[in-house]
């Protein structure tokens, strides 16, 4: 078989390009793994210190709402301080009717960390000293931009929308 004269020159440049684009994706993932900014989110998620600070909650019964007040969950070590409004079913009434919301502070709790399969990572936190909430489930991206799963005994689960950022100095709430 016979190929036309310019084929040589259409294979180079073609082999060219495939070469070029190669090297151009292994530079653009090395320096994606150098961010500063995902090396930060990276090391607040695996030193257990973060606060995801919620912007918008969606319960399992009812429509989507932006949050308007600021609710987070502040995240250290040794302690978890949970502030998050709560709208859905509940199938027990709470003792106290102004302890609506998931407001709690857990000091015996385990942390987990497994990779999330695009760019972050799922954090489980399972309170072992709050007999209503049975866990919450973090999913993190590499942007800081983050969601909450709230699974309960009690209560319908509910998830919430938001971002992490440093975890800052512990606040006292006002009761």
């Amino acid at each position: 078989m016979k190929y036309p004269k310019y084929f040589n020159a259409l294979l180079m440049t073609g082999l060219a390009v495939i070469i070029f684009s190669l090297s151009s994706f292994a530079q653009s993932s090395f320096a994606d793994k150098s961010d500063p900014k995902k090396i930060a989110f990276k090391n607040m998620v695996d030193s257990q210190h973060f606060v995801f600070v919620a912007q918008s909650v969606s319960p399992l019964r009812g429509r989507f709402r932006n949050l308007t007040s600021s609710y987070d969950v502040n995240i250290s070590k040794d302690t978890m301080i949970c502030y998050l409004p709560y709208f859905g079913r509940a199938y027990s009434a709470p003792i106290d009717p102004s302890s609506g919301g998931l407001d709690f502070t857990s000091t015996n709790f385990s942390y987990s960390v497994t990779p999330h399969k695009k760019d972050g990572w799922n954090v489980m936190i399972k309170p072992k000293d709050n007999t209503n909430v049975q866990q919450l489930l973090f999913t993190i991206f590499d942007n800081g931009s983050a969601s909450l799963n709230v699974t309960s005994t009690s209560r319908d689960p509910i998830s919430f929308n938001g971002h992490i950022e440093k975890e800052q100095k512990k606040k006292k709430k006002k009761k």
